[in-house]
């Protein structure tokens, strides 16, 4: 087998067993009204800039946690964290912090027994395989198969987003850079 084949076979299984009912919960939750901040370390923290960048797009007010144009969290924001562990230290300590701030806490992790998980008004289980061996077994190194099915699992979140908002390609598209 290739090895294309094998990466692709192995997102597949991963996303074969992400809970659609989950991300749609998700969806119940935000609205273009409301401020989302998105965060994770390294990998996952790549991740989360792709999403906060897609939400920006479709019309949301995104931010992401670390840069310097980032404001100040309040009550009534919402908070999404990414973590394949669940275990991250910096995640999990700010994630605690921000929910006795009044935040709406939304996590994506390949451990419902994370602290990340139990922390998490919403949590979304992306089972793909990390560097603590969460998730489904994988041949890739440390957590690329959680990071290549975290990205399309906010992705499908994006995709509902805009379905539920009538968002078109083409007012997403005026949202995009015109300086490049």
């Amino acid at each position: 087998m290739s090895t294309i084949t094998t990466v692709m076979n192995e997102i597949q299984e991963v996303m074969n067993l992400v809970d659609e009912n989950e991300i749609d919960n998700v969806v119940k939750k935000l609205t273009k009204k409301q401020r989302i901040f998105v965060v994770g370390a390294g990998r996952s923290g790549f991740q989360g800039k792709g999403f906060a960048m897609r939400l920006m797009h479709i019309g949301y007010q995104s931010y992401v946690v670390g840069e310097t144009i980032t404001p100040s969290v309040q009550a009534g924001d919402i908070w999404v964290a990414i973590s394949g562990s669940g275990t991250t230290e910096s995640i999990v300590t700010q994630t605690e912090k921000v929910k006795k701030l009044g935040l709406t806490v939304i996590a994506l992790t390949s451990d419902e027994n994370s602290k990340l998980a139990q922390l998490a008004d919403e949590t979304i289980i992306v089972p793909g395989a990390t560097k603590v061996n969460t998730g489904v077994k994988s041949s890739q190194l440390l957590s690329s198969l959680f990071d290549q099915t975290v990205h399309i699992t906010l992705d499908v979140l994006n995709q509902k987003l805009a379905e539920r908002d009538n968002t078109t390609n083409q007012s997403a598209n005026a949202q995009h850079t015109n300086v490049e």
